[in-house]
């Protein structure tokens, strides 16, 4: 039996040593709620750590937009990708991703911004408004936030502008009244861009984004993966590295995780479902 063991687990080793040898390079696509260069600067240290702890390449990857990030997730571009709430569950369907992991106690919510000497104090106030969001799908940002509006009934025009930071600069300039946008990006944004906002309005949580992979990658390999992201909140260098997320840590997740999204029946992004 002991023997038996043993060329079993050789045998196991073999054969994930061939899978590595021919996944040389894996893409990990983020979704560009920052400029490119931010994004980079956050995400390529914790990028080059999981690489050498699983033994694959893993390259940073981001899009000029999120209109784009979409488009390149329906054709599943990216084998890796941290994506919004609702990108998860439409691209799940769509493109056969699954989500492994998800930051730890944390759920994302909406936020609406204004300057800090506005005098906005009613949401009545925005009536007829042009108001600045990142795309129409960004979910927190966006989505969360014109359902608001309407329910409130507030006749607005959407002004989309790109990404999370060019909401915040927009606002901040007084050249749109108010914003889309959520608190992790808020708090990450310029410092002289920050303190000339205030949050107005904040929605009920949600599940947050998705760390998900392609489904043709091996479950072994996706686990490693999984592991090497849960691991960084066990050491001290991995503390830091997520701390320049924001993230206190990153934990398993499982597809259902995101229910709560899908009972919203949101369909901006129908198109891209069969």
């Amino acid at each position: 039996m002991k023997i038996i063991k043993r060329i079993l687990l050789v045998y196991l080793l073999v054969c994930n040593s061939v899978v590595l040898a021919e996944i040389k390079t894996l893409s990990f696509g983020v979704v560009p709620q920052q400029s490119a260069k931010k994004l980079a600067k956050l995400w390529l240290p914790i990028l080059q750590h999981i690489s050498q702890e699983v033994g694959v390449k893993i390259r940073f990857k981001t899009a000029s937009s999120i209109p784009v990030f979409e488009q390149r997730l329906a054709k599943g571009e990216y084998d890796l990708a941290y994506m919004n709430p609702y990108h998860y569950v439409v691209f799940h369907e769509k493109s056969g991703y699954k989500a492994f992991a998800k930051q730890t106690n944390k759920h994302i919510k909406g936020i609406i911004v204004v300057h800090k000497d506005s005098d906005i104090k009613d949401i009545k106030q925005l009536q007829g408004a042009t108001l600045a969001f990142p795309s129409p799908a960004a979910f927190a940002a966006s989505l969360l936030t014109r359902d608001y509006l309407k329910t409130q009934g507030i006749e607005f025009q959407p002004k989309y502008v790109s990404s999370h930071d060019a909401v915040y600069f927009n606002v901040a300039k007084k050249i749109y009244p108010a914003g889309g946008g959520i608190f992790r990006t808020l708090k990450s944004t310029k410092a002289n861009i920050l303190k000339q906002l205030k949050v107005f309005w904040v929605s009920k949580p949600f599940t947050p984004h998705a760390f998900a992979a392609r489904s043709e990658l091996s479950e072994e390999l996706v686990n490693r993966i999984q592991q090497s992201f849960i691991k960084l909140n066990n050491t001290e260098q991995g503390k830091k590295l997520l701390a320049g997320l924001k993230f206190e840590g990153i934990e398993s997740a499982s597809d259902t995780d995101w229910n709560d999204v899908r009972a919203l029946k949101l369909q901006s992004l129908n198109n891209y479902l069969p």
